[in-house]
């Protein structure tokens, strides 16, 4: 799944763009789910909404805050979306280069050029999925890099998945994701799954996460305290 988001001050480019896109996308697979009129309105909602785009074509030139800008203040929350910018002018081609940006687009956009971007995008896309975890819940899907999970819970019939920004609950079994995520994650509960790396303190009967601390019952104990400190010495889980 490819989610996109078009960002620019004036209606028919964003419009022109749009039909250029629908063009290219697969159905039921990649779609444009947001359109934003401002940089402002767009870093606001990707710093409340981490891993929902995966995808932001931004217009260099927009009154308030411009695409550089915008594109500068994104990355203060967010390294991993893929920007591309879309300019009237050749000049600011470099200046993409500071904030990580794929690549730049003129206006009026080509649509064999456009085609090649979003193929670099899905190819970004393949070969960076089994680092991801995916979840959907009533506010939309989340795309969460797997080194920026601290934890999961269960609540009843929900787990929480667990970040240094915020959490996000949904509705799954904590097996289910420990058999999908085993490699990478530990179990030291039954309401627990805990990635390693983040683990600042390990005890006989918890571990703390970010200051936090979390019980490590007798069922677990032995197998995850071994993974835990095999992976603080630098080790492989397995």
């Amino acid at each position: 799944m490819l989610r996109i988001a078009i960002c620019d001050d004036e209606t028919d480019a964003r419009d022109a763009l749009r039909i250029q896109l629908e063009k290219i996308l697969i159905e039921d697979a990649e779609e444009i789910v947001y359109e934003f009129s401002s940089g402002t309105n767009a870093a606001s909602w990707l710093a409340s909404h981490p891993g929902e785009i995966d995808l932001l074509f931004l217009d260099v030139e927009m009154k308030g805050l411009n695409g550089m800008e915008t594109a500068e203040k994104i990355r203060t929350f967010d390294t991993g979306l893929v920007i591309v910018f879309v300019t009237g002018y050749s000049d600011y081609v470099f200046d993409g280069y500071r904030v990580g940006a794929l690549d730049y687009l003129m206006k009026p956009v080509a649509k064999e050029k456009l085609r090649q971007v979003i193929g670099r995008v899905r190819a970004k896309s393949a070969q960076e999925e089994p680092h991801t975890f995916t979840l959907k819940n009533r506010d939309g899907t989340w795309r969460f890099r797997l080194s920026d999970i601290l934890y999961f819970y269960s609540d009843r019939r929900q787990v929480v998945l667990v970040t240094a920004k915020g959490q996000y609950p949904f509705y799954a079994r904590l097996d289910e994701i420990e058999k999908q995520l085993s490699s990478d994650f530990v179990r030291i509960h039954q309401r627990y799954l805990v990635h390693p790396a983040h683990v600042d303190y390990l005890g006989s009967e918890s571990v703390s996460i970010h200051g936090q601390e979390l019980p490590c019952s007798r069922r677990y104990r032995e197998t995850a305290l071994q993974r835990i400190a095999r992976s603080m010495m630098g080790g492989s889980l397995t």
